[in-house]
């Protein structure tokens, strides 16, 4: 699919943001004041950040918020209402810590549950999709949850369990792009099944059903070199888990813990792209695309 740029900013710095709130959210000694201003104020600069950037792919971003009414049937309405009401939760309990030195334990957990269930509800816009195999997997949902989780501990500071959720979002994330590379082909899905014409013998394209790219074509077709893309794995997983691993396991030091953070950031944005560049729509089947 076309890899639109507002999409990767939002599905890269939002999970960021809303795993580093679950972090402090289930923090049985938060910071305060100063400190918590600080924490928190990151963690709404990412997930608001994300958000916001997340409207620029609409054709009307005005009516984004008629979205949240399809909460029965639509996980993006879902994922609206929710990020909503943990913004809401957290930021309450970042008040109580900030200027009244209160820690509302309850109230820290309840926005912590909301914010990774935030993740989860971005992850299952994509893991429903039965028309983008490489997508419709449980793998998905597991890598943006243990992404969130492994990049919020790493901004806040926790080593030990950011390098074990980093080790285990490396296995999802290795694991996914494997079972991806055939994900397409066992589908059941061909261009005989696209057309309707399969019952009638083997078929082959001979040319595009329009004389003139659409929408579908310019929007779900987009096709990568396998050469490139491997390629542009091993940046993504390099940076975002085994440069910050290595960076995390040295003696510490602010620069270190810095470029561990960027590098893992600028590693998920890599593997972001990948992620809607590699997806193929099934829709490409019918053009003769795939």
């Amino acid at each position: 699919m076309h890899p639109a740029p507002s999409v990767i900013v939002f599905s890269t710095i939002s999970g960021l943001g809303f795993g580093l709130l679950f972090w402090l959210g289930i923090d049985p000694t938060p910071p305060t004041g100063l400190s918590a201003f600080v924490f928190f104020a990151i963690a709404y600069a990412l997930s608001v950040g994300g958000l916001i950037s997340s409207t620029f792919h609409l054709g009307h971003p005005e009516r984004a918020w008629r979205a949240l009414s399809q909460w029965r049937s639509s996980w993006l309405s879902r994922e609206g209402i929710s990020a909503v009401l943990a913004l809401i939760i957290m930021g309450i309990y970042a008040i109580d810590l900030i200027f009244l030195q209160i820690h509302a334990t309850a109230l820290g957990l309840i926005g912590a549950v909301l914010s990774l269930f935030t993740v989860f509800t971005t992850s299952m816009i994509y893991a429903q999709l039965d028309t983008v195999p490489r997508w419709k997997t449980p793998l998905t949902p597991a890598l943006y949850l243990s992404l969130s989780m492994s990049g919020g501990a790493l901004l806040s500071g926790r080593v030990n369990m950011a390098i074990l959720l980093l080790v285990i979002a490396a296995i999802f994330q290795f694991i996914w792009w494997q079972r991806g590379d055939t994900a397409l082909p066992e589908g059941g899905t061909d261009i005989g099944t696209a057309t309707g014409l399969g019952e009638r013998g083997t078929v082959r394209s001979m040319a595009h059903p329009h004389t003139a790219p659409n929408y579908l074509v310019k929007e779900f077709i987009y096709v990568i070199g396998r050469k490139h893309a491997r390629k542009l794995r091993r940046i993504a997983f390099g940076l975002t888990f085994v440069l910050p691993i290595i960076c995390l396991l040295l003696p510490f030091s602010h620069v270190l813990a810095v470029v561990a953070v960027l590098s893992h950031i600028a590693g998920v944005a890599t593997s972001r792209w990948l992620f809607f560049a590699e997806a193929e729509h099934v829709v490409g089947l019918y053009y003769g695309m795939r």
